[in-house]
């Protein structure tokens, strides 16, 4: 045999071995919408924002009736699905622990788990899980990251960081950079730079959020919304499922639809009063513990593997999502790990018909809230201050406390609870927000 022929037989093998071991392992993409709402999209029973390519993802797999996050707001939510952890175990209670201490050290990630399994990883988008240099994303199982550490404007974006460039934190003073659109950018290039391995994608959107900013070519595609806050808010939104429409349609040009795990999930309830965001029948907003602060949307794509165009009527949790990609691509996780999300694999394929939750718990604050089966016993603020009963099976919007009528599932889902709570660390950074009421609230009586 010639040397050329040889080399040639030797680097062809190495490359379909490549090849074939990319394919033994399913990529993951993950889409992670913020402040986006109940009922805003399409597939959730949206009618005035067309978002044909989120509702793709829901046609060609399953839409979680009753999917939530472990946490009501930004940070905590984002800390929950990173780790597969109630985030209240390790003390990531509020927003302002990502401010002062950011991700616990000790917490294992998402991308840790599939780095150490050959993954390629990336996350393009909103961190929000601490700026300090030891917790940005590149220290916390990242191979790249581009985009913003916490909130931010859509033009000239804050705290940037792009670290193909450089660690350091900027303004971007682009006149023409908007968040949405440079991230899907990136994405599809990150996506083409790594198409011969096995990779994660996490791809957490500052839309919906707080300014609502949009180009005018999307504000233009809503001339009939007089209201300019639900105009802007039509138009984020609008842009981001195009972006997310960019991302689908790369992943099938590469040819990779079929091997690859997709979820579109919202971090929490819709802000409705500061954004408009729409929760449908769900009582509550963002940041409260009745069902519209963490019950979002929540949908799963994996071809071939999950069924399509169907729904999924149990409850499931953001921290179902680290288990169920571990096991997908045959990682051991072990038990010290103490795991609160689960493999939703053989629920979601019919092999096991139970419920994969029969209980969740919220704390946030002195809110808490605990569903066990389809009864949920909650304390909220917009409540009566005291434990209140509701059947989400016949009641989704808590319209009818039934404290009084059943005071015994009340002592029984209280205990549920007060077990949970007793396992939660203490937050490793007290709420600011409150923190600054009550100090307000001492300077007004120390006047008086």
């Amino acid at each position: 045999m010639r040397v050329g022929s040889f080399l040639f037989c030797l680097l062809f093998g190495v490359g379909l071995a490549i090849s074939s071991q990319a394919a033994d392992k399913p990529n993951l993409l993950i889409l992670y919408a913020d402040d986006l709402g109940w009922g805003e999209t399409g597939c959730q029973g949206g009618k005035d924002i067309p978002t044909p390519h989120i509702d793709s993802i829901a046609k060609n797999g399953l839409r979680f009736t009753q999917g939530y996050v472990a946490a009501t707001y930004c940070s905590p939510s984002r800390a929950g699905l990173m780790t597969g952890r109630y985030p209240t175990r390790f003390g990531h209670e509020f927003n302002s622990v990502a401010n002062k201490v950011g991700l616990a050290a000790k917490e294992t990630t998402l991308a840790d788990r599939l780095r150490a399994q050959g993954y390629a990883t990336a996350i393009v988008g909103k961190w929000h899980l601490g700026n300090q240099p030891e917790n940005l994303p590149t220290k916390r199982g990242f191979d790249e990251y581009f985009g913003t550490l916490g909130n931010t404007p859509y033009f000239h974006p804050t705290n940037f960081v792009d670290t193909r460039v450089s660690n350091q934190a900027s303004t971007v003073q682009d006149e023409k950079f908007y968040t949405t659109e440079a991230y899907a950018e990136r994405a599809l290039d990150w996506l083409e730079k790594n198409k011969t391995k096995p990779w994660f994608l996490y791809l957490p959107f500052n839309a919906q959020h707080a300014p609502l900013q949009a180009p005018q070519k999307y504000l233009d595609r809503f001339p009939n919304i007089t209201d300019e806050k639900r105009k802007h808010f039509a138009a984020a939104m609008s842009a981001m499922d195009d972006a997310i429409g960019r991302v689908l349609e790369k992943v099938r040009e590469l040819k990779q639809e079929e091997n690859t795990m997709i979820y579109f999930i919202g971090d929490n309830g819709g802000p409705t009063q500061g954004t408009t965001s729409n929760n449908g029948p769900l009582r509550g907003f963002k940041m409260t513990t009745f069902e519209g602060g963490p019950r979002v949307p929540f949908i799963a794509q994996w071809k071939g593997k999950l069924p399509a165009g169907q729904t999924y009527d149990f409850p499931v949790l953001n921290l179902d999502v680290l288990p169920t990609a571990l096991a997908a691509c045959g990682a051991p996780v072990d038990s010290s790990a103490k795991l609160d999300g689960l493999n939703l694999m053989p629920y979601l394929t019919g092999e096991n018909k139970a419920r994969p939750h029969e209980t969740l718990y919220w704390r946030f604050g002195e809110q808490w809230a605990v569903r066990h089966g389809d009864y949920k016993l909650v304390v909220s603020k917009g409540g009566s201050g005291k434990p209140e009963l509701y059947n989400l099976a016949a009641d989704i919007g808590e319209s009818k406390d039934l404290a009084k009528d059943q005071p015994e599932k009340v002592k029984e889902l209280q205990s549920l609870y007060d077990a949970w709570n007793k396992e939660q660390a203490e937050p490793s950074a007290p709420d600011a927000p409150a923190a600054k009421k009550q100090e307000n609230k001492k300077k007004k009586k120390n006047m008086n």
